[in-house]
């Protein structure tokens, strides 16, 4: 069994058409729906409720507060019961259909399925927050995997999601986090079409509070930032003292010496702040308790392959 996981925010108007969509291409599948009405402030939760009285295979979950996308799917991957479950937005963006092409990889043996999206000559696919998100992801959070032009919209296989949910982190970046995780994965390109109903929830504040959650939560690197700033502070703290005391006298030499002093100190600062960083970062990598390793398969001594939830090559 399939589950498709859907977080909404005030989707009223879209969800029905949707499930038009998903049962239209989900016809030989066995599958449930897990809707999770992120705290709407329409009535969403209402269509949501007609929905599930239309088709039992439909379950509504709404959130007591607004707590964002992330958290909203990571609620319906806890309540699905399928052998592999898929992320499908709302607002239509990403096309049900494709699901026919992700569910094919799936049975090969491929555990998580993305669907990237791809760049079109003359259209702007991506706003300018998504380039330099996805370049801090690949670049400076080490994450090379990640598509540039980003992928939110995928499939993964029950190892997969028990493995995610074993993470249990309380500020999640869902797509980072399965990134992070690994296991057998492809990627396949699609044409992310544009919302024809209501208006994005995806607001500047959640999406700094994204970038803030994808950084502290999986790089370490401001810290090293703090150190080498540091470390080069000090270096240039060294020219003008090697200035004042080979060429300068008096006022100048003096000047240049205050001048070393006060840079060299900056830079003592620096280091200071990244050694305290990599304590707190060592702190904060106990305390959230994500798992040190995920198996994907085990092979026994002779040979014989264990079986795995989820894996579709047995």
């Amino acid at each position: 069994m399939i589950s498709i996981v859907t977080p909404a925010f005030n989707e009223r108007s879209n969800l029905p058409m949707l499930y038009e969509r998903l049962t239209a291409v989900l016809r030989q599948v066995d599958w449930e729906w897990i809707i999770v009405d992120d705290h709407s402030h329409d009535d969403t939760f209402a269509v949501i409720e007609r929905l599930v009285a239309l088709d039992s295979r439909i379950r509504g979950i709404r959130l007591a507060r607004n707590s964002g996308s992330h958290l909203a799917i990571t609620c319906g991957l806890q309540h699905s019961s399928g052998d592999a479950a898929a992320l499908v937005v709302s607002d239509l963006q990403d096309p049900p259909e494709l699901l026919v092409q992700m569910l094919e990889r799936w049975r090969t043996g491929v555990q998580v399925v993305w669907a990237v999206r791809r760049e079109q000559p003359g259209e702007k696919q991506h706003t300018w927050f998504a380039s330099i998100y996805y370049w801090i992801m690949r670049r400076l959070v080490g994450m090379t995997d990640m598509p540039a032009t980003g992928a939110d919209f995928f499939l993964i296989d029950r190892v997969v999601i028990d493995a995610f949910l074993a993470a249990a982190d309380r500020h999640v970046s869902v797509f980072a986090l399965l990134m992070w995780l690994g296991f057998r994965r492809e990627f396949i390109e699609y044409d992310k079409q544009p919302r024809t109903r209501g208006h994005s929830g995806w607001t500047l504040t959640k999406k700094l509070k994204l970038v803030v959650d994808s950084i502290v939560g999986f790089s370490d690197f401001p810290i090293w930032w703090f150190t080498y700033g540091g470390a080069a502070a000090i270096g240039v703290a060294l020219l003008p003292a090697a200035a004042a005391l080979v060429g300068y006298s008096g006022f100048g030499a003096a000047l240049l010496l205050v001048m070393s002093l006060v840079i060299g100190l900056f830079g003592l600062q620096l280091i200071a702040l990244g050694v305290l960083g990599h304590y707190v970062w060592r702190g904060l990598d106990e305390a959230r308790k994500r798992p040190l390793y995920s198996i994907e398969a085990v092979v026994k001594a002779d040979g014989v392959r264990v079986a795995v939830a989820g894996d579709r090559r047995q």
